[in-house]
């Protein structure tokens, strides 16, 4: 726990975004099947930088979100591994039905890495903050639903989906943030995994995106400040879960809080409560955001007008204490 601990004191920053466009040329060079469409926004997103190395086999499509998702089908059902990518709220935002009937339904290769997505948007709004992405997406069957929280874990979960045959939904953010995987613990990712970063006694935090770093800031301060063995697990693989470490983790602990960038409603929150409730009931307490829209701000402030900080989380970890356990 110490090492991770030290860990995070002065973490190195990283882009998801710059860490996907290049993972993707990596992967480019060693599967000529794998192709990149792009719907107007291949700078932002960085997929440019594979259009850069192999223009034969990147396509913009412009606007039209929706037709890029069928267009990729279509190049996916010809032996392609299609990479498709644009802000979360126009895919799945505008895209559902063709995500559903064109992608999942006949299971097909298209990884769909949906860039800008939660309140740290920013100033673009409630409009473009993204919020509903990860419940609509795991309900959707054959929809396997990742989410890295540094560059490193985003690097390692491109090439899972890209060697890994069926739909995809992988969830980026925009701004830089905290890099917290080692090199080592990337390669340990896999479809239906998490990362354990530390164990506790004392409760557990189940994390994914950009509140794994905050969930590890909390676990050190209720440590310093409370004397609390926290646990910090990274669930990653919201679709297929890893069921058996979160039934683990909440059996020895006793207490849950999770922790994302998403409507409590619906997101990993909801699938840890839906497997707790069938399978082993403990206290629980989820922080996100409560229902709501977000707004118009920068990033940070936003995040902690929200409650998705390391201060809040610890205090829900203090809270889900205070009650009843099994």
């Amino acid at each position: 726990m110490q090492e991770i601990f030290a860990r995070i004191e002065k973490p190195k920053a990283g882009s998801m975004r710059e860490s996907y466009g290049e993972a993707l040329a990596k992967l480019g060079s060693e599967n000529r099947n794998i192709v990149v469409v792009g719907a107007d926004t291949t700078g932002s997103i960085k997929t440019s930088i594979f259009g850069q190395k192999f223009p034969e086999r990147f396509f913009n499509v412009g606007i039209a979100e929706q037709n890029m998702i069928s267009v990729a089908a279509g190049l996916a059902m010809a032996g392609k591994v299609a990479f498709a990518s644009t802000y979360a709220v126009f895919a799945p935002g505008k895209c559902v039905d063709q995500m559903r009937n064109a992608i999942a339904y006949p299971e097909i290769d298209v990884k769909l890495v949906a860039s800008h997505a939660g309140i740290s948007v920013g100033p673009d709004g409630a409009s473009h903050q993204e919020l509903e992405d990860i419940a609509t997406m795991r309900a959707i069957p054959h929809m396997k639903v990742m989410v890295p929280s540094d560059s490193i874990s985003t690097a390692r979960i491109v090439e899972i989906a890209s060697k890994t045959s069926g739909p995809f939904y992988v969830r980026i953010a925009r701004p830089n943030c905290p890099t917290v995987y080692s090199q080592t613990e990337a390669d340990e990712m896999k479809p239906g995994g998490s990362t354990i970063f530390s164990e506790g006694t004392d409760a557990t935090i189940f994390a994914c995106g950009l509140l794994v770093y905050e969930s590890l800031l909390a676990a050190k301060k209720l440590a310093t400040e409370n004397g609390l063995s926290v646990g910090v697990v990274d669930l990653y693989s919201i679709k297929p879960l890893d069921a058996d470490t979160v039934v683990k983790f909440s059996k020895s602990t006793g207490y849950v809080v999770t922790a994302e960038e998403h409507n409590i409603i619906g997101g990993m929150g909801g699938a840890v409560a839906e497997t707790l409730s069938e399978n082993w009931p403990t206290p629980l307490r989820r922080v996100g955001t409560m229902d709501t829209f977000g707004e118009s701000g920068e990033d940070k402030d936003l995040m902690v007008k929200y409650g998705l900080t390391a201060n809040n989380i610890a205090n829900n970890v203090l809270a889900v204490r205070a009650l009843p356990r099994k």
